[in-house]
């Protein structure tokens, strides 16, 4: 088992290969699939990758399946739930309309859900459901190590953010049982869809239950924190954008939109004015000649 560390524009790649076949869990963002192949090829050598298996399919995780589909033909899983909008591929379903993000056609040839099990590097994995960050996401538990891949659920710092609330959908509630259920699992490293692998799991739950009160207290709170987000996605996409241009850039994201009129309640100009700002306070973004740059 590989764990390929990645940056915040694509999710982090769990690779198997037990001799007898090979498989890959999340595949980053379309940005950087070349470079997923890359990877991949070094991996490999002449051999196949035989599966591709998905956590969720926000498009940091799934952008390299039609690539790797089309150079290796691999037999792909997503889960269950969101096997029907791939099939139509409604992009509104999929989240990408909604987040402003990209995302390259892929087909499906199975479904994963809560209770399968998958062996993977010879290991077996027990499939969870882990809605909350997104309602339709997976996280893998291997009993045995004592292993847990846990996708955008738990990081060593948080999770992802909790977008079904910016729709009025519940997701603080969800996000805190799954963090519930991996703290009764044995668990001894943690294998996270960003940032480096961890192994103070009891920490990591505590941290994550601290910054679920935070963003939980208050909708507009997790509102403000996901645009954000969004933003800065679009800086680590693009790398630098026009000042002048950020207010018609978020008008652009329907899920902003959404969040800013159900939450924040701020103007276009002064949402923008404030998520700059709050990047730039960050250290994650850097305003040089009129243009905010990615720091």
């Amino acid at each position: 088992m590989r764990f390929i560390e990645r940056d915040w524009l694509s999710a982090n790649g769990i690779f198997f290969d037990d001799g007898q076949s090979t498989a890959l869990i999340d595949t980053g963002y379309i940005k950087h699939r070349d470079m997923t192949l890359a990877v991949l090829r070094e991996l490999l050598g002449q051999r196949p990758l035989d599966q591709i298996i998905n956590t969720h399919l926000h498009s940091d995780h799934c952008g390299g399946n039609a690539l790797l589909q089309r150079s290796y033909h691999s037999r792909t899983l997503i889960p269950a739930a969101s096997a029907p909008a791939v099939r139509d591929w409604n992009q509104t379903a999929l989240t990408f309309e909604r987040t402003g993000q990209r995302c390259e056609p892929f087909t499906l040839d199975g479904t994963i859900d809560d209770g399968d099990e998958l062996t993977l590097g010879g290991l077996q994995w027990q499939v969870i459901a882990a809605p909350g960050h997104d309602p339709h996401a997976v996280v893998l538990y291997c009993e045995s190590h004592r292993i847990l891949i846990s996708a955008d659920a738990l990081w060593q710092n948080g999770f992802g953010v909790i977008f079904p609330e910016l729709e009025g959908e519940s997701g603080f509630a969800e996000q805190r049982a799954i963090l519930e259920r991996i703290r009764s699992l044995q668990v001894d490293i943690v294998l996270p869809g960003h940032g480096p692998l961890f192994t103070n799991v009891d920490e990591a739950i505590e941290r994550a239950c601290r910054r679920l009160d935070h963003l939980g207290s208050d909708p507009a709170r997790n509102a403000r924190h996901a645009t954000k987000v969004l933003l800065k996605f679009l800086l680590l996409e693009h790398q630098q954008v026009a000042l002048d241009a950020v207010p018609a850039l978020l008008n652009t994201i329907p899920l902003i939109d959404l969040a800013n009129q159900r939450y924040i309640g701020m103007p276009a100009d002064e949402l923008a004015r404030w998520a700059v700002d709050e990047l730039v306070r960050a250290g994650a973004a850097r305003i040089d000649r009129q243009m905010l740059i990615d720091a």
